[in-house]
């Protein structure tokens, strides 16, 4: 029997486990999950159409074929392809939700339960790990965000306990749990030279998490590690707030949000009703937006639209399902404009010609309450450490969202007298649990 390490994130997830002693220093490496890709996202593609079945496929809930599923980047290109089903993604989400123990439909008029989709998502991180190490695997460390929710401590323990109950249910006996920037920590300090006060900032798809951490060579020998975490913090705030911030901003306009209907008799128009466009940009939610009836209401309201063109292009996002399309266009935004300069949202799926532009100050506009908030947080993360700002000695960036220099940016000017590390956006944190696995299990 043996052990691994689970990072199950909000947009990726990875999985560590024992090197061979014969790969001669590193005690765990990580998993390639599809193909050389150490990291694979958090995608769930259910397949309905028995008849035209996307390739790498796996059998569905039951352990039969009946409802085969894809993962990760095949299952984001099954539902790119046009295949016939349902995809799921950010399904850390629904932790601490009550949608959790609620079943959605995925096709066919079938349902799972929200749980059994993170089960079986555990239980092909878990199957690759076992192919690839030739081993059953029975004990586990999984990570968790500082907050699942955040301030209310009742909805946070039981998003760590639905966690738990997945991880038992695929067949993990022995888990346990680190706070993912703890993880990061420990891969920091990796190379750390002397002893260090470092604020780590894990900033991923769901959450923003920081600690302030002591770490040290000398530190790092010891097992008991409780005494060098000065403080930890976070905000259920990160990517895929601002994916749906940007398409807010810069997509949705252009489907009728902030839009007015026609003066009636005099009167003022009346605002288009706005929560179509906050459901279309919410991963969990998207989907309920398809639902019958919702789509007859939506039909129904073309007299609140003073622009026809807006109905028309709503009604065109909601009957082909390309919410999650807008969504993957708005974040592909954020990503070009983090890799510098302007980008085009090209939106010819929905209309002919249809685009808008998204810049840095455009971008800037339509996030500074998120970063702001973001960087609060961290500044009272230093506070609860009993620090002042001029005390840290590094920021350790992690997460796929640190690759957002305007995020960074701002960050780095909240403690201007620390040095800026950056890490394996995606991998860090996994690293890290990876070692602490070693230690736990190990000893």
């Amino acid at each position: 029997m043996s052990f691994c390490a689970v990072d199950f994130g909000t947009s990726n997830s990875a999985i560590a486990i024992p090197a061979p002693v014969t790969e001669g220093g590193a005690a765990m490496r990580l998993v390639p999950l599809e193909g050389e890709h150490l990291t694979m996202p958090t995608a769930v593609f259910y397949c309905t159409d028995a008849d035209d079945l996307p390739p790498n496929r796996w059998p569905g809930p039951g352990g039969d074929d009946t409802l085969p599923r894809c993962f990760g980047r095949a299952a984001v290109q099954a539902y790119i392809d046009g295949y016939e089903g349902r995809l799921m993604r950010s399904m850390k989400s629904v932790l601490g939700t009550a949608l959790i123990d609620q079943t959605t439909e995925v096709g066919n008029g079938q349902g799972v339960r929200y749980l059994d989709i993170v089960t079986g998502y555990l239980r092909h991180l878990r199957h690759q790990a076992e192919a690839l190490g030739q081993q059953p695997l029975s004990q586990v460390v999984l990570g968790r965000p500082v907050y699942f929710v955040d301030d209310e401590p009742e909805r946070d323990a039981a998003a760590q306990a639905s966690l738990e109950a997945a991880a038992r249910a695929v067949g993990f006996t022995d888990v346990a749990f680190q706070f993912e920037p703890i993880a990061a920590a420990f891969d920091f300090e990796q190379h750390c030279t002397q002893e260090e006060h470092v604020l780590v900032a894990d900033i991923g798809g769901g959450t923003s998490d920081f600690s302030v951490v002591r770490v040290g060579p000398e530190r790092a020998q010891r097992t008991q590690r409780r005494d060098d975490i000065l403080a930890n913090h976070g905000i259920h705030i990160a990517g895929t707030d601002f994916d749906r911030h940007l398409s807010l901003a810069r997509i949705m306009p252009l489907l009728g949000l902030g839009g007015f209907g026609p003066s009636v008799l005099g009167q003022p128009p009346r605002p288009v009703p706005s929560r179509v466009y906050f459901d279309l940009t919410t991963w969990h939610l998207i989907n309920t937006v398809y639902q019958p009836s919702r789509v007859i209401e939506l039909r129904n309201m073309a007299d609140f639209y003073g622009e026809p063109a807006h109905h028309r292009r709503l009604m065109k996002v909601v009957q082909d399902r390309l919410g999650h399309a807008l969504v993957g266009r708005a974040e592909a935004a954020k990503i070009a404009v983090a890799a510098g300069g302007a980008t085009d949202i090209d939106l010819g799926l929905v209309e002919a010609g249809l685009h808008n532009g998204l810049d840095t100050q455009q971008a800037t506009e339509a996030l500074q309450a998120d970063v702001g908030r973001i960087v609060a947080c961290a500044q009272d993360t230093v506070k609860q450490a009993g620090l002042r700002g001029d005390q840290l000695d590094a920021l350790y960036f992690t997460g796929g969202s640190t690759g957002l220099n305007l995020l960074t940016d701002a960050l780095q000017a909240a403690f201007p007298g620390a040095r800026a590390v950056r890490g394996d956006r995606l991998a860090s944190v996994a690293t890290g649990l990876g070692l602490y696995a070693q230690r736990l299990f190990k000893g």
